[in-house]
């Protein structure tokens, strides 16, 4: 992996939340510095910089040049960050120092290439399971990225983890039998719920307010006849 990037530090001699918050303020962000059989470090650190590591094609697995005022430069990489939670702008950074003959363990993303047959031919449809890969290997055998070319995986088709074109340099510890990538059928359309069709006789429902209402007519109906006969019957009996 090639080392492109350098990250000027500036040792910290105020601490708390406060202290942090005028860091920030300055345009800096607080930091710390450890391992590598050096001492930890509390530093403050330029954010564009560690922003241009993050989004670099190796990401957090890149090796840059720390330069500590007052330090020899060192090899180092991100080992962990803190982002506000809503405009995503760095808030804290974790440097860990490289020693050259000492392996690392950790992760390495997957990168598919190629339109898989079973997709273009068969009209299945691609599914990436996985998306990286622990491993294990010495800083300058970190790769990149690892590439997977799908072209060839027809449906019903899986890639493994054990499929995966990787340098001997680089042990892999993720299971050799997971799936990375797979075209399986296009799933059938989902049967509506039983509550629909359930809901369906609301039509019968008014239906049926309608014939009680012509009945509860009928009946007024009728008893305005009934009462118009006896009237008459009385007007005979005069």
């Amino acid at each position: 992996m090639s080392q492109a990037f350098t990250v000027e530090a500036e040792p910290r001699e105020d601490f708390g939340k406060n202290a942090a918050r005028r860091t920030r303020a300055a345009g800096r962000i607080p930091g710390v510095v450890y391992g590598g059989g050096g001492p930890v470090i509390p530093v403050s650190v330029d954010p564009i910089g560690i922003r241009n590591i993050l989004h670099s094609e190796s990401g957090h697995n890149t090796i840059f040049t720390l330069e500590v005022r007052g330090k020899a430069p060192a090899r180092a990489m991100v080992r962990d960050w803190q982002s506000e939670p809503i405009r995503g702008g760095l808030l804290h950074v974790d440097l860990v120092r490289i020693a050259l003959d000492t392996k690392l363990r950790l992760k390495v993303a997957i990168h598919v290439t190629g339109e898989p047959k079973g997709v273009k031919v068969e009209g299945g449809v691609f599914e990436f399971m996985l998306r990286e890969v622990e491993v294990e290997c010495l800083p300058d055998d970190i790769p990149e990225a690892i590439s997977a070319d799908v072209s060839a995986l027809a449906l019903g088709q899986s890639l493994r983890v054990s499929e995966l074109t990787i340098s001997p340099k680089v042990k892999v510890l993720t299971d050799s039998n997971r799936v990375v990538a797979h075209v399986v059928a296009p799933r059938a359309e989902e049967e509506k719920p039983a509550e629909t069709a359930e809901a369906a006789p609301a039509e019968p429902e008014v239906i049926r307010k309608g014939k009680a209402d012509e009945e509860g007519a009928e009946e007024e109906a009728g008893g305005e006849k009934k009462e118009k006969a006896e009237k008459k019957e009385k007007g005979k009996d005069k």
